[in-house]
Order: structure tokens, then sequence, then C-alpha cells
């Protein structure tokens, strides 16, 4: 990685979050209500940039397949005394899935795959991870919470208003991966994740830090934070720094198709589809599918659809047609939620109905995260913390 860029056009026009004027990108979906979207003179936004930006950083064909066999050949030397040389984040889903399958088949490594369970699996992300974890004979880590201390932090992210109410789950899944990497002294942790297909959240949208979650239950919450991992800045840092673990996103290096690799998973694994992004699990399919949309009025579809228009797997006439559909939605997902939550009818309308709030109501990390920006730029070109966060996190925003 030679060069971290934050690059804008020159005459660019910054439009406010959520301006009642709509104006649409030239090259992706998104708009003028994305919070901080800027258009260039074209029309096109910084988020279409920063993709750019990315996609020059990131090559991929033959390039990227290169890079990734030379990383692992690396990693199999500095872990021949190990029993494992990569932990791999599974969840169920497709990227995770298809992840111990690149890690194992492609690369020749020998994988542990880390599993949070926030107790709200789908019955099908179960079994997907056993069927494919089996069948390839990998072994599985993992960390489940607390049921009742999970649900009480659950619904103190509710009454909190803020959009990021599945953040506990989210964190806590990232600590699990460097608790399996500490545990059995594994200096690599493989992720999920592309940019090509799954977008750049806009900023404003999602935060996460321990502090955020620990400001929210202290406020809201009954329970004692016991079973939840998470990951606090002291702890984070001892592992990237001393522990040298290193976070890696291979998807990054590969021209990734979702829907092929879909096929692939089933045919070959017996893996099962659950029914669209992040829907695996049910608190993050409440969050996505209802409680973004209906109270904030955020589409994470935008950023799907975006991502996959700006690497050509779709037409931007294509994305269009695809975000006027509504949302699917299973209202079963709500008598769980008021059951296991303990929340009244009116307990609910009352939660949807309350302002709107955010990370920035409570405490957190970001005024640190900023502070030491260009210590966490040193962090990024040594390759032990990813771009994403240090483009997200350690940036000031004009709130």
């Amino acid at each position: 990685m030679e060069t971290i860029v934050e690059k804008q056009s020159p005459n660019m026009k910054v439009l406010k979050p959520h301006t009642s004027s709509k104006t649409i990108c030239t090259r992706c979906i998104y708009d003028s209500n994305i919070p901080y979207i800027t258009f260039d003179e074209t029309g096109v936004c910084n988020y279409c940039l920063q993709y750019d930006e990315l996609n020059q950083l990131y090559p991929t064909g033959d390039q990227g397949m290169a890079y990734l066999k030379s990383l692992a050949e690396q990693i199999k030397k500095e872990q021949k005394n190990k029993k494992y040389d990569v932990v791999v984040g599974v969840s169920g889903g497709t990227d995770s899935s298809y992840m111990m399958y690149l890690a194992k088949e492609v690369l020749g490594l020998r994988v542990l795959a880390a599993h949070f369970d926030n107790t709200w699996n789908s019955k099908i992300a179960v079994e997907n991870i056993q069927c494919v974890t089996e069948k390839l004979g990998i072994d599985l880590y993992t960390h489940v919470v607390d049921n009742d201390e999970y649900n009480d932090i659950f619904h103190s992210f509710l009454k909190a208003s803020v959009p990021d109410i599945d953040t506990p789950s989210d964190l806590a899944l990232a600590t699990v991966h460097y608790m399996a990497s500490k545990k059995f002294g594994v200096k690599y942790i493989f992720e999920g994740h592309s940019f090509r297909t799954e977008g750049i959240s806009p900023h404003g949208w999602f935060y996460m830090d321990a502090k955020y979650i620990q400001s929210v239950q202290q406020k809201f919450g009954s329970k004692r934070l016991k079973t939840l991992p998470s990951l606090w800045i002291t702890h984070w840092l001892k592992w990237i720094i001393f522990d040298k673990i290193k976070k890696i996103r291979p998807l990054y290096y590969l021209d990734y198709n979702k829907e092929q690799v879909k096929t692939f998973l089933s045919e070959t694994y017996g893996w099962q589809y659950y029914g669209g992004h992040h829907m695996e699990n049910r608190t993050a399919y409440f969050t996505n599918n209802y409680w973004l949309p209906k109270k904030f009025g955020y589409d994470l579809r935008y950023c799907e659809f975006s991502a996959l228009v700006r690497s050509g797997q779709w037409t931007r006439e294509q994305a269009l047609e695809e975000i006027k559909k509504d949302k699917p939605f299973d209202a079963n997902i709500l008598l769980e939620i008021h059951k296991r939550l303990g929340i009244s009818e009116n307990e609910f309308i009352q939660l949807m109905a309350a302002p709107n709030k955010s990370y920035r109501d409570y405490k957190t990390y970001k005024k640190t995260f900023e502070k030491l920006r260009w210590f966490f730029y040193i962090l990024v070109k040594a390759n032990l913390v990813p771009l994403s966060f240090y483009l997200k996190y350690t940036k000031t925003y004009n709130e």
C-alpha cells in the first residue's frame, strides 16, 4: 500500500445531511439524502471517488490472486509451529462461508472458524456454519453470549433511539476474532467483506466502539456486561501492536460475484440462501429491514446496489428499478422481539416514535480516534489496521 488518499474533485458541491432536494449521483444511485455526500462537476458523488481509490489500491484478477498466494506462503512460514494458520470469522452468510473455502481449498491454509452467537441466529445460519465447516474439515471456535444479557443490551439500544442497534453484535464478532487468534497464537484474521459488492456505508449511519456500548447500557440497561466480548481500545491496541494480529480482507483482491458464489456454495456444500443481505441473524434482519427504514429512513440496499453498479455487475438503470421495490419483512420477527424483550405493543410504538439520536449523544471513543489519526495512519501503513477504519473513524466531520 503506497498512499492513503481521500480524494475529492476540485469543484465539489457539498450538500448537508438530509437535505430536502434530491440530487442523484450520475454514476451510482446515492442521492443528496445520504449524509455528507458531495458531487463533482459531472455529478459523480464522493463515495464513487472513494471506490475508485480503493479499486486502485486493491487490484483483482491475476495480480490480486498472485498477492493472496504470496500472502498465504508468508502466513504458512510464520505459523509453521502453530496448529492454525488463519482465523476466519463466520456467520453462516455468503461471504464468510466462501472465505472458508478460499482460505483452505484455494490458498491451502489451516483454518480456524470463529463465530459469535448472540442467541438470535436463524436456523439456516446455524446449519450453514455446521455443514460448511464439517465438509471442509475446519474446526469451529464459538463464543455464546448469555441470552438474558444480550436481550437486555438489545433492548437498551432500542431505548437509546439510535440507528446502529446491532452494534453490540458487530463489535463482539470482531472481538471474538481477536480472542480466538490470541488463544491459538494466530497472527492473521480473514474477514469476508468486499467494497465491490457491499458498498461504502455513509458516515453517520453506523458507528461502533466499546465505550459507546457501555454508555448506552449504563443509561438504559439493567444488567452488567459480563459475557459480551467488547473491543476496548487498550485490548485492541495490545492485540494489533504487541501481538501483531492483522486483519485481511481477501475479497478485496478477487473479482467477486456473490450470485455465482451462492450457486457454488449450494451445489458444493449444501449451503442454503437465507433470503437477503444480513438476514442470517434475526437482530440484523430486524435492524436492516424494519428499524432503519421505518424509523430513520435508511435503506441499506442503496449501499449494496450502488456497489454493484460501481463494480459493473449491475447497470445504474437496473439499480434504480430495484430500489423502488418494497423491502421484504417477516412480521414474526416483531412477535419474537416483543416476547423475548418483554416489550408491549404500546412500548414498541413509543420506541419507534421517540426522537432519533446517534452515537454523538453518548460517550464514545470517536474524539480519541480523531486525536490519534496520525498514529492510526502509521498502523494502516503497517497493515495492522484496516484502511476503512482509518477513513471512517479518525476523520473529523462537521456535525
